[in-house]
């Protein structure tokens, strides 16, 4: 499996492409059914009806919606084991700093012989952690500027 952490982003053609195809397939999308049902035509005419998924359905409209935004888009499976690189790429950190923060205990980890491997949800948990927090300081500064009549 490929966990590149930063991929390309997405030609000026696949941008016009996704838009159009995220376009599509949203209309066809229909959520009380389990899965959906794709026709795929391949190079030489011939033609398949291939049973998908919603959850997966979904995902692939969302993913055309991303790059039809210029965005880069990677999968990273619930259950992954990152390397320290992955795991500071996906944080936005510096690799000794998350170092710091696994031999901190703030994020679980393992060894693989010598090197530490991040479990993604743990990773995830850790994230959704700090944001909240964050936002919890943001909100408590917020009221207090309020209170003091600082204009914000």
């Amino acid at each position: 499996m490929n966990m590149t952490v930063k991929p390309d982003l997405p030609t000026e053609a696949e941008v016009t492409l996704a838009k159009e195809s995220s376009r599509l397939l949203s209309l066809y999308l229909s959520s009380q059914e389990e899965a959906q049902s794709i026709r795929v035509i391949d190079q030489a005419g011939e033609h398949e009806a291939v049973q998908v998924p919603t959850a997966a359905y979904r995902l692939l409209i969302d993913i055309l919606a991303q790059m039809a935004q210029g965005n880069a888009v990677s999968l990273i499976p619930v259950h992954a084991e990152l390397t320290t690189q992955e795991a500071a790429d996906m944080l936005n950190v510096s690799r000794p700093y998350l170092v710091k923060l696994l031999d901190g205990g703030d994020i679980p980890f393992h060894k693989v012989g010598t090197h530490r491997r991040v479990c993604y949800q743990d990773l995830a948990q850790y994230k959704n952690r700090i944001d909240t927090e964050r936002l919890k300081a943001l909100e408590e500064l917020s009221a207090q500027a309020q209170e003091l009549n600082m204009g914000y």
